[in-house]
């Protein structure tokens, strides 16, 4: 029997692993959020590791807020930098491992082509700066941590793009949604089934796999593209969808315009197969109908 800690287990990708992780005979899980487990206090996280003679760590906890990061910096870093460096602290003196999730948000979105692990990280954002430098702690002191960027990330919990556009393609006889911001979005089912089998890898092969990986859906789209597919498999058409121009719906903290992601190092590695964005889509959708 493995003991697996979940950090940030309310969000979308823990409900997720803890709905995936239910019937798993080997896996003992520990499911936190930040009212049982301050990740960002290490003497808190190294008790909670030693105590409960932990094997791997599944951290899904991070300040997302991106807008909000830029007046909010300090606990920004602390969730997405200090707490990572706690988690693979606790992790190394314990013996066990890591899995984080980072984001295409440490791109500055000026690539031509799809971003691989090893391109310049120069993230834009407050938020995309503290995920980075989250990164490199995590790499300081467990080179065998497995990192995972992902993108564009929606599920049936918590809020998310696809749950808004829905309700505002509902209540709305007209949005604008901008185009010219293309990437590929993610359904937190995939990204989490992708994590329990990077576990079981390393639980049966050692520590590995350590380095950086990406993970979205396949496909590429531009959030107009998507909201435009949401709708239809929604049902919704009395909603009209305009597409603008990024400089049209100003925000506080720059968006990258392309963070499509090479995913052929976590499938060649892991042997994974990953669906198409629109057929996960559907999936994500039928289950929102249906609850």
């Amino acid at each position: 029997m493995k003991n697996i800690l979940v950090t940030g287990s309310y969000g979308q990708l823990g409900n997720e692993i803890r709905i995936l992780t239910e019937n798993e005979p080997d896996f003992r899980m520990f499911l936190t959020d930040v009212d049982t487990l301050d990740i960002c206090d290490y003497g808190a996280v190294e008790k909670f590791v030693k105590e409960n003679s932990i094997d791997l760590i599944m951290n899904c906890a991070a300040y997302t807020a991106v807008d909000k990061a830029e007046d909010n910096e300090e606990i920004c870093h602390r969730v997405n930098a200090v707490a990572p460096y706690n988690l693979a602290k606790a992790a190394a003196a314990q013996g066990a491992e890591l899995i984080h999730i980072s984001t295409d948000y440490v791109f500055d979105g000026r690539s031509p082509v799809p971003y691989t692990e090893d391109m310049p990280a120069t993230g834009l954002s407050v938020y995309g700066k503290t995920k980075r430098e989250g990164e490199l702690k995590i790499q300081e002191v467990l080179p065998s941590a497995v990192i995972i960027r992902t993108a564009w990330l929606y599920s049936e919990f918590g809020n998310n793009f696809v749950k808004t556009m829905i309700k505002l393609g509902k209540e709305r006889d007209t949005l604008n949604v901008v185009f010219d911001q293309v990437g590929t979005p993610t359904y937190a089912l995939d990204l989490a089934k992708a994590m329990v089998t990077a576990a079981k890898q390393i639980f049966a092969n050692g520590n590995i796999y350590g380095g950086i990986y990406h993970f979205t859906n396949e496909g590429v789209c531009s959030w107009y593209d998507f909201t435009i597919k949401i709708h239809e498999l929604a049902g919704i058409k009395s909603c009209k969808v305009s597409p603008i121009e990024s400089k049209d719906y100003p925000a506080k903290a720059p968006r990258p315009s392309f963070s499509v992601l090479n995913k052929a190092k976590i499938k060649k590695t892991f042997s994974i197969e990953i669906p198409h964005w629109e057929a996960s889509l559907r999936s994500c959708i039928a289950q929102l109908l249906n609850s």
